[in-house]
């Protein structure tokens, strides 16, 4: 059975987020998940909104998604493309599901003349880290992630 790979649409937002659950219990991250089907729903589905999905089958069976959006480069003065997930349920690891997707998003940076997609990983997820390295990817060792959120970024607007 082929994989296939199409347009998510509002109707899968339950699907969207029952795999984002998955994918935070396997980051150890659950109770990080504070998003409901709805907002799901609203934040990539509305008319205004600047998150794109797809979902993966195996038939009629979801079996994953990506999440991502455009970004600026000002050194190379293009836009770029951010993959915020990219999930392949266990079951359907192995089978060239993941790199079908990721290869697909590729395709859609070259076309929407992207200079960049980029994404990031933990750095105990030595799988993702395996599969990353074997497409041709390459760590960005020299850049620190920052980010504020919740209460800090609250606090510090305020301030």
């Amino acid at each position: 059975m082929s994989v296939v790979i199409r347009n998510a649409v509002p109707a899968d937002a339950a699907t969207i987020h029952g795999f984002i659950v998955e994918l935070a219990v396997y980051e150890k991250a659950e109770h990080e998940v504070k998003a409901s089907i709805a907002d799901i729903e609203r934040s990539i589905f509305s008319v205004d909104s600047p998150v794109k999905a797809f979902i993966c089958l195996k038939g009629d069976e979801p079996i994953g998604f990506a999440v991502y959006f455009y970004n600026y480069s000002t050194w190379q003065g293009k836009k770029g493309m951010y993959l915020e997930d990219l999930y392949i349920s266990p079951k359907h690891r192995g089978g060239g599901a993941g790199k079908l997707l990721l290869r697909h998003l590729a395709q859609i940076a070259v076309q929407e003349g992207c200079g960049r997609f980029e994404w990031s990983v933990l750095d105990w997820n030595q799988p993702a880290i395996d599969f990353y390295h074997a497409v041709g990817a390459k760590p960005q060792s020299e850049w620190i992630k920052y980010r504020l959120a919740d209460e800090d970024l609250t606090s510090f607007a305020s301030s």
